[in-house]
């Protein structure tokens, strides 16, 4: 068994800044909910966007909220986690509308309206990886052109 290796705060924010799929997670009434999301880091934030009926987008504001990505390599048995906490809460400010739109919109892949935009400002981020042979070329989650 390999020893999992701490991340540092800057690789993780490195490899969550890649942006693509994620997995947002709250509690409710009902029990813990997990529900895969496109996103974008911005300010230090976790951006995406959903409906306003939808488990995420109703949601009180400051609403505890954890965000993971990762990435796995079954055959080789290495991998790595990123995961965020912290408050989140529905984006209405039109200038920080604005400034997320021009930076990076997140376009969800499903189907309908998915106006509101919901924003988790992190006060922890942390992760782990396990095994070797990790580098830049492999280890991001996406590739993102510009």
């Amino acid at each position: 068994m390999r020893e999992p290796v701490e991340l540092s705060y800057a690789k993780c924010l490195e490899l969550l800044s890649a942006g693509g799929l994620g997995r947002a997670a709250v509690s409710t009434p009902d029990g813990p909910h997990i529900v895969p999301v496109n996103y974008a880091v911005f300010d230090e934030s976790v951006v995406f966007r959903t409906s306003p009926w939808s488990v995420l987008g109703s949601q009180p504001p400051g609403a505890l909220m954890a965000f993971e990505i990762d990435v796995a390599d079954h055959e080789r048995q290495i991998g790595w986690s990123v995961v965020a906490r912290g408050r989140a809460g529905v984006v209405d400010d039109p200038a920080e509308l604005a400034s997320i739109r021009a930076f990076w919109d997140p376009r969800p892949w499903a189907a309908g309206m998915r106006p509101v935009y919901v924003r988790l400002r992190w006060r922890e981020l942390t992760g782990r990886r396990i095994g070797a042979g990790w580098n830049h070329d492999n280890e991001l989650p996406v590739r993102r052109a510009l």
